[in-house]
């Protein structure tokens, strides 16, 4: 079942970021662009190298307007012992969410089921608090946070742009697509 459309429920959790533990609602994210990016665990061996990665393109993020969630199933305590302990995430300036009761993981349809962890998936939502993007891979693989900044910036401009669309590996300030009937089979 896809989420794309899906708009965010109500939720409340405790989030670790720059020293501090606070809490984050759905309220929050009201207004802005939004990543939810869920990992399996804390401490763990592809999850801290795409964490990095996003810290990498924070400020590009945030200069888009858009508002970083990390979330795995593990304590926000777990998660200021993990920044305390590993030079890569102990530099994360964004939110690290703790999801031990589930409750954001399930509404994302993103938990695997009988282990108790959240599956590699990326959550972008729009400022009305609807799903625009998604991207799950398996364990193993892990995720290019240019390659989101890339597809944000495609989110951002199609909504912005009623009647243009964005073809593959479109960047920032290329030509898009005005779909028409005048274009069927001549792309």
């Amino acid at each position: 079942m896809s989420l794309i459309g899906y708009s965010i429920q109500p939720f409340t959790a405790t989030a670790y970021k720059a020293g501090a533990f606070v809490d984050v609602t759905d309220a929050d994210i009201k207004g802005k662009w939004s990543v939810f990016f869920f990992y399996p665990a804390d401490f763990t061996f592809v999850c801290p190298t795409e964490l990095e990665d996003l810290q990498n393109e924070y400020a590009a993020l945030k200069a888009l307007g858009v508002e970083v969630y990390g979330v795995s199933t593990d304590t926000h305590f777990s998660h200021k012992a993990w920044a305390d302990t590993s030079p890569a995430i102990g530099k994360i300036e964004y939110f690290l969410v703790g999801d031990q009761n589930h409750d954001l993981t399930k509404q994302f349809n993103n938990l695997r089921e009988g282990v108790g962890l959240a599956d590699r998936g990326t959550f972008v939502t729009d400022p009305e608090g609807v799903v625009q993007l998604v991207e799950v891979t398996p364990e193993g693989v892990g995720r290019n946070a240019a390659e989101l900044v890339r597809k944000i910036k495609a989110a951002k401009y199609w909504q912005e742009h009623p009647g243009q669309v964005c073809p593959a590996k479109w960047e920032e300030g290329a030509e898009t697509l005005a779909p028409s009937i005048d274009l069927v089979g001549k792309i």
